[in-house]
């Protein structure tokens, strides 16, 4: 009995050493793991802080793309501007240049 109590004991040490033994190992990956965490959160902010920086880039050049877009389009309003007002000049020269024409014509006949 008391050799079965002695064998039962040092296998129950033996499990205990063993699981102290995991319990050691755990607790290393574990530190290790949370170093990676730590690691991985402050990579993952950075990113964030990129496309943070990122949006902003592309919100700054689209702002500028749409100043310069305003800025043809009022030249190009300019230019259709200056072509119709010539376009009616030579409406009214056309006329200025037909009635010339038919006073020329009416004379024509009278002599």
């Amino acid at each position: 009995f008391v050799q079965r109590t002695e064998w039962r004991l040092q296998l129950m040490t033996q499990r205990a050493l063993e699981a102290e033994s995991n319990v050691e190992k755990l607790k290393q990956e574990i530190f290790i793991l949370q170093g990676e965490l730590e690691s991985t959160k402050v990579e993952n902010e950075n990113l964030r802080a990129g496309q943070r920086t990122d949006l902003g880039a592309a919100k700054n050049n689209i702002n500028f793309a749409l100043q310069n877009l305003h800025k043809i389009i009022m030249g190009a309003d300019q230019s259709i501007k200056q072509l119709m007002s010539g376009a009616e000049s030579l409406h009214f020269v056309a006329e200025v240049l037909q009635s010339t024409g038919k006073i020329y014509e009416v004379e024509a006949e009278k002599e």
